[in-house]
């Protein structure tokens, strides 16, 4: 990187709220859009259980929708190169039926 791109680089500061710390789990994502919009919803879905919660909604430009693309690709590759490679189980697939993602369980045991 040249130093005229170091210096017009702004240092942006990130700050989470306390109620955001702990984050929250989701195990399903519904990606919907439209012409101008990508909307992503995180579900929890409980075993056994008829009906899902939206955990979070999260809705961003396309162009952001392609950079989220690029850096969670990025990041996997990361993730491997470090870890090892992530297994897909049987269940896991590509996204289908218009961009649900299914994150399937491990069979609970009593």
């Amino acid at each position: 990187m040249n130093e005229n791109n170091k210096n017009n680089q702004q240092q942006i500061q990130i700050e989470v709220p306390n109620e955001e710390m702990q984050g929250k789990y989701a195990n399903l994502a519904v990606i919907t859009h439209g012409p101008n919009d990508f909307f992503l919803d995180m579900i929890l879905l409980a075993p056994n259980t008829p009906k899902a919660r939206v955990q979070s909604r999260i809705i961003m430009t396309p162009e952001n929708a392609k950079q989220l693309m690029f850096a969670l690709q990025q990041n996997i590759q990361k993730y491997e190169s470090n870890f090892g490679e992530i297994v897909q189980r049987a269940g896991n697939r590509q996204p289908q039926n218009g961009g649900i993602m299914d994150f399937p369980l491990p069979k609970g045991q009593a």
